[in-house]
């Protein structure tokens, strides 16, 4: 019997077996005129209209084509994507019968309990002219993010980076008038992050058994906090924050609104409150903000404000306030841009110097072109007045003005200045993303000192090159490059890197 003769036996007995089930349904239990189901107060029945429904279709006499079958969905097919290094429980993402639910937390907060670890390892070799020393190296860096699922609303989540400790990642230096002898291994078993994450609305349904109608999520423990594009804050504090999302108001033409409101104890980093060594004094400052993002009126407006509060009796009067303002729109079909303001003001009264007082606008632009999706040039421009801090951020204000202004994380890769300490300039660049299977992108950036507060002795020019590759899906290959030239009587910089990083 061929193949097509089985499926039509197949559809056969399918549609016999159901007339003969509805005929017993029928004819036994229920009449469809007797049956009264439940409905809201606002609904009601009507009367059935057989010419409303047309006839099935009838494939009979057409042979089943898989190709037809996978245009349907655009041509698209399953995508075999990368697992996790360990899954215990409900595995992520994985076809068939998923298992019940357990009502330990409440019937209305049910739990599939499943912990996974994902995350990537990065391996380059590199040689880096920071102008007094130059440095040829092999280093590697292993994330892995640990992630207990509870509910769908609460998870614990950590972050771990075993293998380099701060800025110190396992290498093998091979050059260089810098280097060390041999290969340094770095080992650290610390946690870069560890919180809870929940929902009070969910968690009290689970326990009352009734909904709630508001969202309220909350976290706390040792939580990254992202704001503004990482630029106003991206840190990890030991604290907790509380959000109240999906607000929205007609009158204001405001379609969505959060707004969130944090705290941090301790670790909190900030460039201009140092310790009594000079170093940053993460450990003797406690944080308190709020941050609000408002999408209105075709565009989303981003505001936040916090204090860093230090503490006197180990580090000195150095409390710091700032205030953070986004914009981001797209002007007609030309081009998108966010306009970027920050604000750090700190006035101490111990005799030390101001490190945090000053501010620094930002644009930043991407343009239309007849390829939307895969060729878009950019343009993005900086101002700083005195010594702008963004609130909380291990990085620069400019790490995002372009790849001229950011380092690797993981063989110190040369940067230009990215603090806007009374300097302006920006970048402009194209990135070509070919047939969304790679990336390119060439830039030329400048840095231009106008004050006496600039971190830098004379103007600094780069040009710059960065090429990506998903060779599947998990593995990239990525190569950088760029040359900087550094007035003032400094040297000029300059690297190159080759970067292989594995997804799980």
């Amino acid at each position: 019997m061929s193949i097509l003769n089985l499926r039509q036996v197949r559809r056969s007995v399918a549609s016999l077996t159901a007339v003969a089930a509805l005929t017993v349904f029928a004819g036994t239990t229920f009449a469809a005129e007797d049956y009264n189901p439940k409905m809201s107060p606002g609904a009601k029945r009507v009367q059935l209209q057989d010419d409303a429904f047309k006839a099935d279709p009838d494939y009979a006499h057409d042979p089943y084509d898989i190709d037809a079958q996978l245009a349907i969905y655009g041509g698209k097919s399953e995508v075999v994507a990368p697992r996790p290094l360990f899954e215990l429980g409900r595995k992520q993402y994985v076809p068939g019968q998923l298992p019940e639910p357990s009502d330990v937390f409440g019937e209305l907060n049910p739990t599939n309990f499943a912990v996974q670890a994902f995350g990537d390892w990065r391996t380059a070799v590199a040689f880096n002219d920071f102008g007094d020393n130059e440095l040829a190296q092999i280093a590697t860096r292993l994330n892995i993010d640990i992630d207990m699922k509870i509910t769908s609303t609460e998870r614990l989540h950590a972050f771990i980076r075993p293998i380099d400790n701060g800025k110190d990642f396992t290498r093998c230096e091979l050059a260089g008038n810098d280097k060390n002898d041999g290969c340094e291994a770095e080992f650290n078993l610390n946690l870069e992050t560890l919180f809870f994450e929940g929902d009070a609305a969910n968690i009290l349904s689970g326990i009352t058994g009734e909904y709630y109608k508001t969202d309220r999520p909350f976290t706390f423990g040792f939580v990254p906090l992202f704001f503004q594009n990482g630029l106003w804050m991206d840190d990890a504090i030991f604290g907790g924050a509380v959000s109240f999302p999906a607000i929205n108001s007609p009158v204001l033409d405001i379609t969505n609104m959060d707004f969130t409101l944090f705290y941090g104890f301790n670790d909190v980093n900030n460039a201009a409150i140092r310790d009594l060594s000079g170093g940053v004094a993460d450990h003797s400052v406690q944080a308190y903000g709020a941050h609000a993002f408002i999408e209105a009126r075709e565009g989303y407006l981003e505001i936040g404000y916090g204090i860093l509060d230090a503490d006197r009796g180990k580090i000195g009067d150095q409390d710091l306030h700032s205030l953070g303002i986004s914009w981001s729109s797209r002007y007609k079909n030309i081009f998108s841009y966010s306009l970027r303001s920050f604000i750090s003001r700190q006035a101490r009264e111990d005799g030390g110097r101001d490190l945090g007082n000053g501010m620094a606008f930002l644009l930043e632009t991407s343009w239309m072109t007849p390829k939307p999706y895969t060729l878009i040039p950019y343009a993005n421009f900086f101002f700083g007045l005195n010594r702008p801090q963004p609130l909380a951020n291990a990085e620069g204000l400019l790490v995002n003005t372009g790849i001229n202004f950011e380092t690797d994380g993981l063989t110190g890769f040369p940067f230009l200045d990215d603090t806007a300490a009374d300097t302006f300039g920006g970048a402009v660049g194209i990135q070509y993303l070919f047939n969304l299977d790679q990336q390119l992108v060439l830039e030329a950036a400048t840095v231009q000192q106008y004050g006496e507060q600039a971190n830098i002795s004379g103007d600094q020019y780069a040009l710059g090159v960065r090429w990506q590759l998903p060779v599947s899906k998990a593995w990239i290959i990525r190569a950088d490059a760029m040359y900087g030239f550094r007035g003032g009587g400094d040297d000029d910089i300059g690297g190159v890197r080759f970067e292989v990083r594995r997804k799980f």
